[in-house]
């Protein structure tokens, strides 16, 4: 029998979650033999078989409430475990000094590859410029980037095949499409470089382009988040990439999830020349410091790490100002309130610190994420179709009879 993989494995905090218990409990099952426990080389603590844990999860003996498919999500793409962040068994971290067409197909395939590239149609790119064209002064990037989906899947008369194959296809000329689309004509050819293209400003050091790149691919999933969630129950009813897509796209535009680093970005806009007036300020308004901590990690959040480590090395030339700001910020959240920056923190740090576009952050996010979709699309149109129907509870007017 070869050794387990990890794939059909749980860690004792994921058995705990579907059980809806405490991890003391899930220990307590082990020691009355509804659980076996087992290890892993390489994984802290004991882990449990999935099926074993669903099948425990139909007894009596577990404490649960039963909402639907939602909660019996499976997915082989990220894993979120003791602070750190993988796809597909790799550190997102270790993986973010490769391109982003590399870790894009990695994430789509599990092939992990060095000439990976992406090819849009310039026709259709020019059609998404002119149509942003059109669009208020004012727009944000994010609008461009989902009036460029709307308008490539307009010139793709097989989006409709969602086989795997045609899949990784389609959503590799999309994401050439949309960073092309974004600014103004380039040479460039890559995503990264195509999207730094669009939105840095005069004044931006090149060296920014090494923290976008590492953005766009440590932002690329994170597990059942909202705007993913929406992309899967969009690919159970079997829509097509770039409709499915576009459910994503709406749930990130609220400001509890896309746009969350613009508070950030407008508190170290503040925090640039006195970072402890600022933060005082803040504190006296009773409005909770934005950018910090995180409803999943508990000590750190690696994204948020690698991003400002980045920031912070001297021969990428992000603004000293800034960095020496958010440095300050992050020592006192630290020492007062026993918290850490998280990414939102980080990518407003990286716009303060390079000069870019105030909306910055929500394109980079728009944008990275379509990897990530892309992958759960893939995972959810191998599943039963239409299989979210998750059981209401009326509490209207009841019929009169």
């Amino acid at each position: 029998m070869p050794a387990p993989d990890g794939r059909n494995l749980l860690t004792t905090a994921q058995a705990a979650a579907r059980l809806g218990v405490k991890p003391e409990t899930v220990y307590a099952y082990v020691s009355r033999g509804l659980l076996i426990s087992t290890r892993l080389p390489g994984v802290r603590g004991s882990i449990f078989d999935v099926e074993e844990v669903e099948s425990l999860a139909g007894r009596d003996t577990a404490r649960r409430t039963d909402i639907g498919a939602v909660e019996r999500i499976r997915s082989r793409i990220t894993l979120l475990d003791n602070d750190r962040l993988y796809y597909r068994g790799h550190d997102a971290v270790d993986l973010s000094t490769r391109s982003v067409e590399s870790v894009a197909h990695f994430v789509w395939t599990g092939e992990l590859l060095d000439d990976v590239a992406f090819t849009a149609d310039p026709v259709v790119v020019q059609r998404c410029r002119d149509a942003a064209a059109l669009m208020a002064a004012d727009s944000r990037s994010i609008d461009r980037v989902r009036i460029a989906v709307d308008i490539a899947s307009t010139h793709r008369p097989m989006r409709f095949d969602i086989g795997s194959k045609s899949v990784v296809g389609e959503a590799g000329n999309l994401l050439a499409t949309v960073a092309a689309a974004l600014g103004p004509e380039s040479s460039k050819t890559s995503v990264a470089e195509l999207v730094w293209d669009a939105l840095k400003s005069s004044t931006s050091h090149a060296g920014g382009l090494v923290v976008l790149r590492a953005a766009l691919i440590l932002l690329a999933d994170h597990g059942l988040a909202a705007s993913t969630l929406a992309v899967r129950v969009a690919a159970s009813t079997r829509a097509n990439l770039h409709a499915v897509l576009s459910a994503g796209m709406g749930c990130i535009d609220g400001p509890l999830h896309g746009s969350a680093a613009e508070p950030a970005y407008r508190f170290l806009s503040a925090a640039r020349e006195d970072p402890i007036a600022a933060l005082a300020g803040q504190l006296r308004s009773g409005v909770p410091v934005p950018g910090f901590g995180h409803v999943i990690y508990t000590e750190q959040d690696p994204r948020a790490q690698e991003l400002l480590r980045l920031l912070r090395n001297p021969d990428l030339g992000a603004d000293p100002a800034v960095t020496s700001a958010a440095d300050i910020v992050i020592e006192e959240m630290s020492e007062r309130f026993e918290t850490f920056p998280n990414s939102d923190f980080a990518l407003a740090a990286f716009t303060c610190a390079y000069g870019l576009r105030p909306d910055a952050p929500e394109a980079l996010f728009a944008i990275a994420r379509i990897v990530g979709w892309t992958a759960h699309a893939m995972e959810e149109y191998d599943e039963e179709p239409l299989r979210f129907r998750v059981p209401g509870i009326y509490t209207g007017i009841r019929p009169i009879t």
